[in-house]
């Protein structure tokens, strides 16, 4: 199966072990000729040069890398410099997100919500870089009501991004009610759906509880029935992760989005699971 728009994203190594193990992961990567590569950005900036380093190193792989720029707690001046610095590297693509501060924390800074980042980016920088923004199909954890999480997602849009890239989710039918919903008022610019392969099942319900991704109760009771047979929850994993792209794709998505966790093989795994369909 040929996926159009894949991408995938991954995460600032923090040891130079990790960035050993991601450089020769990405180059593995690499052979399924993304469309671009992301790079998380940590709450706060924690993790501001780190991201910055990776997002060179991808760019000098010759593939397309977009750093994510978290814009809560920032000043403008902070958020001009990291433009101009991504700008001199010829990084052409962003993903602005609005983040979420470091426990302890206020909310601080010059910008509160996504869509002020998006108007700053452009109003500094016109059109020089491609703008993907985040979408919630299962609505966003702190949203008031869906509607709300919609208005809200239109005003990101509008405010001058390109293209959208979803929270995981398990349930294909709410990703395509979604992007229903969002045409519906309006909005047609690409959303492309962000998948989680399955390789840790605790960790994956844990992660889950805390952004508001829901797993659905049949995934998650025989996930939990697996107990430590890794070999059992990597098999119905891969299945599960693999019915949800060929139902979205057939569906019509305009490509896949793969949060790595800085990991080949479950993506390898999972491409390959796709491309023998």
């Amino acid at each position: 199966m040929d996926i159009p728009n894949l991408s995938f994203e991954f995460f600032p190594p923090k040891t130079p072990e990790g960035a050993v193990k991601l450089r020769a992961a990405r180059q593995q990567l690499y052979a399924h000729r993304p469309q671009f590569c992301s790079v998380t950005f940590g709450a706060g900036g924690s993790t501001q040069d780190g991201t910055l380093h990776t997002v060179k190193e991808i760019a000098e792989e010759g593939v397309a890398a977009a750093p994510h720029l978290s814009c809560i707690g920032a000043s403008a001046d902070s958020i001009r410099n990291l433009l101009r610095r991504y700008r001199a590297e010829g990084i052409r693509r962003i993903v602005a997100l609005r983040g979420d501060l470091p426990s302890g924390y206020g909310i601080g800074g010059e910008f509160h919500h996504a869509r002020d980042l998006v108007a700053f980016i452009r109003a500094e920088t016109g059109d020089w870089f491609h703008i993907e923004v985040a979408a919630y199909p299962e609505t966003h954890p702190q949203a008031r009501t869906p509607q709300d999480d919609l208005r809200h997602f239109a005003e990101k849009m509008r405010a001058g991004a390109n293209s959208a890239i979803t929270q995981y989710f398990f349930n294909s039918d709410a990703y395509f009610r979604f992007v229903d919903e969002v045409a519906a008022i309006g909005v047609d610019a690409p959303v492309v759906p962000g998948i989680m392969p399955i390789t840790n099942a605790s960790q994956l319900l844990r992660f889950s509880e805390v952004c508001g991704a829901e797993v659905p109760r049949w995934i998650r009771l025989r996930l939990q029935s697996f107990g430590d047979d890794r070999a059992s929850i990597l098999a119905f994993g891969r299945e599960v992760v693999a019915d949800l792209c060929d139902q979205l794709l057939a569906g019509g998505a305009p490509g896949l989005h793969v949060y790595t966790l800085n990991q080949a093989a479950p993506t390898l795994d999972l491409l390959r699971d796709l491309g023998g369909r």
